[in-house]
């Protein structure tokens, strides 16, 4: 057995070692809080907590009496018995705008709901194991999010988006330069994206032995740890056999030869190395429309939604836990099937 670490080992460890630092910023108290989430949330859930959190002790370090003397490393567990919901509505409404060496932030609803959440979770934890008596988060409203309207591709705006990968006839003249060089793993990896609608952390942690052209499929590694097979078709898999073949040319660095997809540097592709690709083409083949990797997986779940009606495939292939995550997502295409539904059924046929 191989002593390589796979991608995904090591990003739990990179996730350990983050949190790790993170927790030196942050009550000693929350030690108990962060192993007992361990196995009930993923690895990046719990750094985004800690990081919320920060921002919460941060601010009562600031702005609170009973903290303001001490370090937030040693503040006591007593303080979480001590607080009270108008605390709780205090941070939110701080959380509006504030400054911080210097900079000056802001947090829009989204942001303060995920805020809450964080706050949520640990009040939560601490209550359900009797550590503390009272839980003033229950008492603070959740804020009310606004709809957004999902940005998609259009059927005709992903032709121009793949033309324009394959010609980069739009792209600036520094961005043609290295065009030629990367254009065959660049249509592969949005082919693959636009073709079975898989997360962007999916996509980069593909390996080479992860790719079945027999079976047509691919295995990826889904949130929380869980493998999952995902079938493409005729254009995937023409895309990803013409970059396979491309990349045998190449000599990945050590510890990167299983990696699928190569930067420049023939190193594994990052999450944020792709972000920056998809933008490229996009902002030069759909201008009007930010795009970003998770709105090409919108646009698969839309495309498989209207062909399928099936929100439960849609859920499966998608990899949403709760069918009701689907739902909202797609909830504007349900209510368009609706519509068309009330001319379905005749009570009477007209005379001609």
């Amino acid at each position: 057995m191989s002593d390589k670490r796979t991608y995904h080992e090591q990003n739990k460890i990179n996730a350990t070692l983050k949190l790790r630092e993170l927790m030196k910023e942050l009550p000693a108290f929350l030690g108990d809080y962060f192993r007992g989430i361990e196995y009930v949330n993923a690895p990046r859930t719990r750094i985004a907590y800690a990081i919320d959190l920060r921002t919460f002790f941060e601010f009562l370090h600031t702005n609170n009496s009973m903290c303001r003397n001490m370090e937030i490393h040693d503040f006591p567990f007593s303080i979480l018995n001590d607080l009270k919901s108008f605390d709780i509505e205090e941070y939110l409404d701080y959380l509006k705008f504030y400054e911080k060496d210097g900079k000056q932030y802001t947090n829009d609803e989204r942001a303060i709901k995920r805020k809450l959440s964080a706050l949520r979770s640990m009040y939560n934890y601490f209550h359900k194991n009797k550590m503390i008596s009272e839980n003033p988060v229950l008492q603070v409203n959740m804020p009310k999010l606004h709809s957004k309207a999902i940005i998609r591709l259009d059927a005709n705006e992903v032709v121009e988006l793949l033309d324009e990968v394959e010609s980069g006839s739009k792209l600036t003249k520094n961005q043609q330069i290295k065009h030629e060089k990367l254009k065959t793993r660049d249509l592969a990896i949005l082919t693959l994206l636009l073709g079975t609608g898989i997360r962007i952390s999916e996509c980069v942690g593909l390996d080479l032995e992860d790719v079945d052209f027999v079976n047509e499929r691919i295995k990826v590694v889904r949130k929380g740890g869980n493998e999952a097979f995902i079938y493409f078709g005729e254009e995937v898999a023409t895309a990803l056999n013409d970059y396979i073949i491309e990349r045998k040319g190449k000599t990945p660095v050590e510890g990167h030869e299983h990696a699928l997809f190569l930067s420049s540097r023939n190193s594994r592709i990052t999450v944020r190395m792709v972000e920056i690709m998809v933008k490229k083409y996009s902002a030069a083949a759909v201008p009007l429309k930010k795009i970003t990797p998770h709105k090409l997986r919108s646009t698969y779940g839309t495309s498989l939604y209207q062909e399928t009606g099936d929100i439960y495939l849609v859920a499966d292939v998608l990899g949403h836990n709760d069918v009701n995550t689907t739902k909202k997502h797609y909830a504007a295409i349900e209510e368009n099937r609706r519509m068309q539904a009330r001319n379905m059924v005749k009570l009477r046929e007209k005379d001609d």
